[in-house]
């Protein structure tokens, strides 16, 4: 039976464990899972957690999970390789950190594609979005499933209802292409900065917006510098789970097929529960005095023709069949 290392131990959001190094027995297939994110209070970091409780209880014997989280073995940038040589087995980036690999995971970054998280699960659920996990399978990758953080919403220091509201402004975007051409396409202007410095950008007024999911808008507190949020659910935070087919096909068949019904459950349960607490922090933000606009049939339709040069931008890139697919979703 597995024990637990408590040197390593983590401490959760009020101080309480969050999460411990299991220490694996001889004979079993050791799974290293390194991720960018706290272990606790991220969609991602609680879902690793999650995923090496099962397999260490279930799998007790057979398999063994190691999570190695905030970096402490790869960041995002270096993980991919990593997993190539073998160094650890699992990773989650995020799809905008794929594109050295492919630039079909810019379906998921294109502006107002998607209606609502039902229309993200029925193009993730369908042979398209199935299809596409294996987008970087020549570079010897294999895609295990797509994790939500959830829609992102605009936010700004004037209400942002029709797309000429948004002209003049400056707004934090993350480092992306398609980001930054979104918000060109307002007749607004782009500064990609990092996470864990937007508040402070804000605060100082060097932008005048940002975009990002209802939790993280209220984790990170933007909302008390930006009293009006629209729920504009324009693109989709997500990433994607993967490892190496090599590593993967080297796994027993029994072994390979109870990891991957586990994982599948894993993520679902973690996609399930990273919806609510969107819809949570929404509401947060209301009781702590935030404005939260609703847009109208009509003003969604105004704000989708503006990005339709942007969706012809990146059309080849990312291709025509994948962008129907994903359109086809909504309805």
């Amino acid at each position: 039976m597995k024990t637990f290392y408590p040197a390593v131990l983590m401490l959760g959001l009020f101080g309480a464990p969050a999460f411990a190094q299991a220490t694996c027995e001889p004979g079993e297939t050791v799974i290293k899972f390194s991720h960018v994110v706290a272990a606790e209070g991220h969609p991602k970091g609680e879902m690793a957690t999650a995923l090496a409780a099962r397999v260490n209880r279930e799998m007790d014997g057979t398999a063994c999970m190691l999570v190695f989280p905030m970096s402490e073995l790869y960041d995002d940038n270096d993980v991919m390789e990593a997993i190539l040589l073998g160094d650890v087995h699992l990773a989650a980036p995020s799809v905008s950190k794929l594109e050295n690999y492919t630039f079909q995971y810019r379906v998921f970054d294109l502006p107002f594609l998607f209606d609502d998280m039902d229309a993200v699960q029925r193009f993730v659920g369908g042979p398209m979005g199935q299809d596409l996990l294996d987008a970087m399978s020549d570079y010897g990758f294999a895609g295990l499933g797509y994790l939500f953080n959830g829609l992102k919403q605009f936010s700004a220091s004037r209400p942002l209802l029709v797309p000429g509201d948004a002209e003049g402004l400056t707004f934090r975007v993350q480092a992306s292409d398609v980001a930054t051409s979104m918000v060109e396409a307002l007749a607004a202007r782009a500064r990609q900065l990092p996470f864990e410095e937007v508040r402070a950008a804000l605060q100082k007024g060097l932008v005048d917006g940002q975009e990002n999911t209802w939790s993280n808008i209220y984790t990170a507190g933007f909302y008390e510098f930006q009293e009006e949020v629209t729920a504009t659910n324009h693109q989709l935070l997500v990433y994607l789970v993967v490892t190496s087919k090599e590593w993967l096909d080297s796994l027993d068949s029994d072994v390979r097929l109870q990891f991957l019904s586990i994982l599948g459950e894993v993520i679902e349960a973690a996609n399930m529960r990273a919806d609510g607490i969107n819809q949570a922090s929404r509401q947060r933000i209301v009781e702590a005095g935030g404005t939260v606009r609703e847009l109208t049939g009509d003003q969604r339709r105004q704000w989708r023709s503006v990005m339709a040069p942007v969706w012809d931008e990146y059309e080849t890139m990312i291709g025509v069949d994948l962008i129907d697919a994903a359109i086809a979703a909504n309805d």
